[in-house]
Formats: C-alpha cells, structure tokens, sequence
C-alpha cells in the first residue's frame, strides 16, 4: 500500500473528508483527518471510523497507523 491508496479508503469510507497520508516505508503510515462526522465523538470512536473505511487492509498492507482525527472546528485551531 502506498499513502495515496490509503487516504483513498478513508475518503471513501469518510466521503468528504479532508485526508493527508505519510508514509516513509509503505507499511506504517500518519493519517490526518478531518471530517464532520468526527463531531462529538471521543478519541476512540474517531479512530473507529477510520479503521473501519480501511478494513481488511490494516494488519495486512497496513502494519501501523498513526491518527490524527480532527473537526473541521478542531482543525482551525491547530
């Protein structure tokens, strides 16, 4: 996998989403994501949503995974 295939998943499973995949080996990857749905929801159910747009994927071509899950508010302020 490469990061671009992998911000496509989470795109995909997060339509709207703004994504930003790093990646210096292709099997440990940093994702920041920012998506309304994120809204109310604690740390855990954030990364939640982004681990199930990338299902099968991660422990097979995904080995680790870094998650940076932000509102679009949350996001301003950073």
């Amino acid at each position: 996998m490469n990061p671009e295939e992998v911000a496509r998943l989470i795109r995909a499973g997060l339509p709207g989403a703004q994504v930003e995949v790093r990646s210096d080996d292709q099997t440990h990857f940093a994702a920041r994501v920012i998506a309304r749905e994120f809204a109310n929801l604690r740390s855990l159910a954030r990364h939640q949503l982004v681990y199930r747009a990338l299902g099968a994927h991660v422990g097979r071509g995904i080995h680790a995974l870094s998650i940076e899950a932000l509102t679009p508010e949350e996001a301003e302020r950073t």
